[in-house]
């Protein structure tokens, strides 16, 4: 199923996403040069880096659950807001079907079960900011309901930002001091710390850091 070094048969966070309505991207050549650059940027914490297999979508690994979440969140603030992505997490095993780096198993099935629930939920109209879900393939390690819990309350406090609060984001995420990115904005620090506060800017922060240290 994906690109993928080859390996024994192992226990990992398997991740699967695609561009949302990208039939409607007039510049496909440019999409796939934006996808391509983003997904180098989230590939230091893989087990195997995310790549684009077909089309605009794409799969990758880690080894934690966490990682795979954290890496889904700096993909969308990457993208974002003109370029829209959901996912597929799954936990599980996979392997290796042959020498060439071809993989299978409950790891995959589980990310790809997790991805066509994204895809049916947010034309919901009461899920429709809905991005990211998780499936456990095994019945050991993260609970998917609290998982996927989280997930949906995160999704809609990420879907319901404007431009502006998702750059300060993704600002602050990147390491910014709430100075640098009101200079980036031309206003004033204040003004973010505001915004930061009544969008939910910093607690979206501090959901990240807890959700990266799932296992």
């Amino acid at each position: 199923m994906a690109r993928v070094k080859p390996a024994a048969s192992t226990l990992c966070a398997t991740v699967i996403g695609d561009v949302v309505g990208s039939r409607t991207f007039a510049d496909r050549r440019g999409l796939h040069r934006r996808l391509t650059a983003a997904l180098a940027a989230v590939a230091d914490s893989a087990v195997d880096p995310p790549a684009i297999t077909v089309g605009d979508e794409f799969q990758g690994a880690y080894s934690t659950v966490g990682h795979a979440i954290d890496a889904a969140l700096t993909l969308r603030l990457t993208l974002a807001p003109d370029v829209d992505v959901r996912f597929g997490i799954g936990w599980g095993a996979v392997t290796a079907l042959d020498e060439t780096g071809v993989q299978d198993g409950p790891g995959w099935w589980a990310a790809r079960e997790a991805i066509e629930w994204t895809a049916a939920a947010q034309r919901q109209p009461g899920l429709a900011h809905v991005r990211t879900a998780f499936r456990n393939g095994t019945g050991e390690g993260a609970d998917p309901h609290a998982v996927n819990a989280a997930l949906l309350c995160r999704d809609h406090l990420l879907g319901s930002l404007d431009e502006r609060a998702l750059r300060i984001l993704a600002g602050m995420r990147a390491g910014r001091s709430k100075k640098e990115v009101a200079m980036a904005e031309g206003i004033s620090a204040s003004a973010v710390s505001q915004r930061a506060g009544r969008a939910g800017l910093d607690l979206l922060l501090v959901a990240a850091e807890e959700l990266r240290e799932i296992r």
